[in-house]
């Protein structure tokens, strides 16, 4: 097993040195302060996109967290795709002032046909230029009341794509729900947060982001398809050359998934997404961090294939060389057995204590009564370490894009009562 212990130590050695820079990105988050952006008189236009496929039970809530904006109402527009809806969801948005395009297509599914199709009907209606930004959101969202307000200073100053400080309007639901919110609350303060403060991209995950018309413009629509299409977006434009702005006082609060079953169907689509777009970004990244010396390009491609390919691949040896020590009875036994203990002790450590320093420094920012954010902590590095089986299943597995279910009717006043009642 001397081959297996060279390997192990190879991996963890990688591994350390791809990862290493981010604790550097924790620190620097922890010592400066969030960037604040100067006071504008508003006078941009942004259209909402929000693709919705039978959210007839959330979308009114998100409507209303839209229309009671502090930014002018006149210049925000909202437009709506029912994508292949079986409920209410196009009549109950058109009450709420939307526009809104219903779209049934079985063949091209998913969120990235969807934004397509919308962008396709706006550009026919006023032309995509008669915006000047382009907001996508989920239909479960929820958003603070100064959310555009906020959104606009950032892209006043000439930032092209920015991202929004992602909350979770039911984090105490359960140990899944939390484990999906506070990494996601990780993901804002200690990644998107550094990476904008150090003058590099940030990266956009899932919703909340605004886009310049000109990008959509030039692209002809939204062309990203893949079954992350979030990610391919970030990913494509760090390699055109754009750089994602993050701004911090804008939030929005997104409904997590609460069913095993329904979060491991989801990440295991995000595996398979991470994999489309290493097979179809990972060399242009590499090669723009060697040609311009690009650091997004270097910490782009470190988001999305290291840690999945370098710990999928030692899971994979470990299970091999445990299979031959039973079979053949080799010496290996202890060892792998031994090494996995060790691994997974090391793993839920690092992540227990990533979890903590986000749960303290972000505690008022979670909607959650005390003693389930102290539980839930210790559940946070259980929820994570569940990727590794999801991620070998990924390379094997056919995945294709399904709706989650959004059950979470609350408004935005019930997720910022006081947590503790």
């Amino acid at each position: 097993m001397t081959w297996v212990k060279i390997f192990n130590i190879i991996t963890s050695a990688l591994l350390t040195l791809c990862y290493t820079y981010q604790f550097y990105y924790i620190i620097h988050a922890l010592i400066v302060k969030p960037r604040k952006f100067k006071d504008v008189t508003p006078h941009n236009r942004y259209a909402v996109l929000i693709s919705a496929r039978n959210e007839e039970n959330v979308i009114p809530y998100l409507l209303d967290t839209i229309n009671s904006q502090t930014y002018p109402k006149e210049l925000v527009d909202i437009y709506v795709v029912a994508d292949n809806c079986t409920d209410e969801t196009a009549r109950v948005s058109s009450e709420k002032g939307a526009f809104v395009y219903e779209r049934f297509n079985k063949q091209q599914v998913g969120k990235g046909y969807a934004l397509d199709y919308l962008l396709g009907e706006i550009e026919k209606k006023c032309g995509i230029e008669s915006y000047n930004g382009y907001f996508v959101f989920d239909a479960d969202n929820l958003l603070d009341k100064n959310f555009i307000k906020e959104m606009d200073k950032c892209f006043s100053e000439g930032h092209r794509i920015i991202t929004s400080y992602r909350n979770s309007k039911n984090y105490g639901d359960n140990w899944i729900s939390a484990g999906y919110a506070l990494w996601f609350v990780r993901e804002a303060r200690f990644l998107n947060n550094p990476r904008f403060l150090l003058n590099t991209s940030a990266s956009v995950s899932g919703t909340g982001f605004l886009v310049h018309s000109d990008i959509l413009k030039k692209m002809g629509g939204w062309k990203y398809f893949m079954l992350t299409e979030d990610i391919q977006f970030a990913v494509a434009s760090v390699t055109q050359g754009e750089k994602i702005a993050y701004c911090h006082d804008a939030m929005l609060y997104d409904e997590q998934p609460n069913k095993f079953s329904v979060a491991w169907r989801q990440r295991l689509r995000w595996s398979k997404g991470f994999l489309q777009v290493i097979k179809g970004y990972g060399f242009k990244l590499l090669k723009q961090i060697f040609t311009d010396h690009s650091f997004s390009a270097f910490d782009m491609l470190m988001t999305i294939a290291p840690a999945f390919i370098l710990s999928v691949t030692n899971v994979a040896v470990n299970i091999g060389a445990l299979i031959y020590s039973l079979f053949f009875f080799g010496p290996g036994v202890s060892y792998v057995l031994t090494n996995f203990l060790l691994t997974a002790s090391f793993a839920y450590g690092l992540l227990f204590v990533i979890g903590l320093i986000t749960l303290v420094r972000e505690w008022k920012m979670i909607r959650c009564p005390t003693f389930k954010k102290i539980l839930y902590l210790f559940t946070f590095p259980i929820f994570m370490l569940t990727y590794m089986p999801i991620s070998v299943q990924a390379l094997f597995s056919k995945v294709e894009w399904k709706p989650i279910e959004h059950t979470v009717s609350v408004s935005l006043d019930d997720v910022e009562k006081d947590p503790g009642k």
